[in-house]
C-alpha cells in the first residue's frame, strides 16, 4: 500500500484551513491559490510543495509516523481542487455568495479532517460500496 505520513497530510489540511480563514476575512481569493496550486501539482505531477517543505522539519524517519492511504489522499485532493477552483473562479466573476459557500465548504472539510473525521473518506467509501453493489447485481 502506498502511504503518506500523517504530519504531511495535516500540514496540507492546516494550509487549507488557514488560507480559507484569510480568504473569508479579507474577502479575497488570491490566498486560495497556495493550497490550490499545491493540490494541483500533487495530483498531476506528484509533487506537493507544502509537504516537501514540512518534510524537512520532521524529526523521525517518515515510516515511523502514522501513515495515510495515498489513493484516499488523492481523492480528497480532487475534492479540494474542485471547491478551491469554484471559489477562485466565482471570485473572479464577482459571485461572492458562491465564493463564500465553496470556501466555507472546503474549510469545513479540512477542519473536520484535522479533528478526525474525513468527509472525503466517507464519500469515497460510499461510492465504492455503490460500485460493489452495482457489480454484484449485474
Amino acid at each position: 500500500m502506498n502511504t503518506i505520513p500523517k504530519p504531511l497530510v495535516l500540514a496540507n489540511q492546516w494550509t487549507i484551513v488557514l488560507a480559507v480563514i484569510i480568504a473569508l476575512l479579507t474577502q479575497n481569493a488570491w490566498i486560495l491559490f497556495v493550497p490550490l496550486v499545491s493540490c494541483v501539482l500533487s495530483v498531476f505531477v506528484g509533487i506537493h510543495p507544502i509537504m516537501l517543505i514540512v518534510k524537512k522539519f520532521l524529526s523521525k524517519p517518515l515510516n515511523e509516523y502514522i501513515q495515510e492511504d495515498k489513493d484516499q489522499l488523492k481523492f480528497n485532493q480532487w475534492m479540494a481542487i474542485s471547491f478551491l477552483a469554484i471559489a477562485v473562479i466565482s471570485y473572479m466573476f464577482n459571485m461572492m455568495t458562491i465564493f463564500n459557500i465553496a470556501t466555507i465548504m472546503v474549510g469545513i472539510a479540512a477542519m473536520v479532517a484535522i479533528l478526525g473525521f474525513c468527509i472525503g473518506c466517507f464519500i469515497r467509501f460510499q461510492y465504492q460500496q455503490w460500485q460493489y453493489k452495482r457489480k454484484k447485481i449485474a
